[in-house]
């Protein structure tokens, strides 16, 4: 049986990390679905930085929108582009958004990042978004800083799916979970409001690792390669803890949905660690797994799943964490840090896909201008 229908059997959507135009027109992404179960795709600036300035497959499209426009400047080719893409995963993903009754089959996209530190920005690009994607199975993406979590709780409040990301930390998601809990109850509709919480994994355990090998003492080596997995498991356990206690109840007697946790950063990047090692280590019920498509391609191969494994060991990930403080460790300081370097990064493939769309640009008006003389 393939390895990844046992994750959907264990209540675990499954998303690709992964977009390009060329994969979407080959027929490639369509059978993911089909056959592995695949109901959803994440993008970010770095991901279409890769798809666009690194291949062929937009210069036709490119070359008419340069065409039609010889003015437009190369964000305005990103959104357009993007935006496209973005349509037509979203159309593919439809019968999925349709047969879940409006639970899955998402495709996510990111504003600009320049948007990131302005609460009135993101909620505003996110509305842009929003309007030009036109279709009920988007997720605009915002990134979980103090500004973001404020918008995010504005955008459900208007009724806008969204994946809130760039989380690595407890106090991250808790932030994340209850403006996503107070937006449902501003909003008109809230039972028809979709949202996950991307919490990140491999970037945690890279950090920390070097931290603990800097230290050095057997204890502390002893820790590597467990605390990114530890960290998923007590943001899990508050999951449960809002979502089917208390804080969610009134909104749950409504028909509201949860806010999933979605395991991001899943491929793994130490050659010292089983290459499934995230996807296999937190599997559970109302959960998604980004995945990258090696990852995929690894885990349909030889990923194992014989239960839910999100929500076993909690005592253990408890006690990891606290001797990992124990030793010098902040967890949240190392959580502030992971989230700005991944906001720069976002932020340096947005700039770098942009660099490359004005060059080709230019080009495309050479080639007019010889075309016309």
């Amino acid at each position: 049986m393939n390895s990844l229908y046992g994750l959907t059997e264990q209540g675990q959507s499954i998303w690709l990390d992964y977009i390009s135009r060329s994969f979407l027109a080959s027929g490639a992404f369509k059978r993911l679905i089909a056959e592995d179960g695949v109901s959803g795709v994440t993008s970010n600036p770095t991901i279409f930085e890769k798809a666009i300035d690194g291949s062929s497959d937009y210069d036709d499209a490119l070359r008419v929108l340069v065409a039609e426009t010889p003015a437009i400047d190369a964000a305005t080719l990103y959104d357009c582009l993007a935006i496209e893409d973005v349509q037509t995963a979203a159309d593919l993903l439809r019968p999925t958004y349709d047969l879940s009754g409006g639970g899955d089959g998402f495709v996510s996209l990111e504003p600009p990042p320049q948007s990131t530190r302005d609460t009135a920005a993101t909620v505003k690009e996110a509305r842009r978004l929003w309007k030009a994607v036109n279709r009920p199975n988007l997720m605009v993406k915002v990134v979980a800083t103090p500004e973001g979590v404020r918008a995010v709780e504005a955008l459900i409040a208007e009724g806008i799916n969204i994946n809130i990301t760039l989380m690595f930390s407890l106090d991250h998601y808790e932030a994340v979970a209850n403006a996503y809990i107070r937006g449902l109850h501003q909003c008109h509709e809230p039972s028809r409001v979709t949202s996950v919480a991307s919490f990140f994994v491999s970037r945690v355990d890279t950090k920390i690792d070097r931290a603990l090998e800097a230290i050095g003492a057997a204890d502390a080596l002893a820790l590597r390669g467990t605390i990114a997995i530890a960290n998923a498991r007590m943001v899990y356990r508050r999951f449960s803890q809002i979502f089917y206690g208390a804080p969610f109840a009134a909104l749950r007697e409504r028909g509201c949905r949860v806010q999933r946790p979605l395991w991001a950063s899943t491929g793994v990047k130490s050659p010292q660690y089983r290459d499934v090692l995230y996807v296999e280590e937190l599997i559970g019920q109302d959960t998604v797994t980004t995945i990258p498509p090696a990852t995929l391609d690894a885990f349909r191969s030889h990923g194992r799943v014989s239960r839910a494994t999100v929500a076993k060991d909690v005592d253990e990930a408890s006690a990891a964490l606290s001797k990992l403080a124990q030793l010098g460790v902040d967890l949240k300081a190392v959580g502030r840090e992971l989230q700005a370097d991944g906001v720069a990064a976002f932020a340096s493939g947005y700039n770098t896909v942009l660099a490359g769309l004005e060059r080709k640009r230019q080009a495309a008006m050479a080639l007019r201008s010889r075309t016309a003389s």
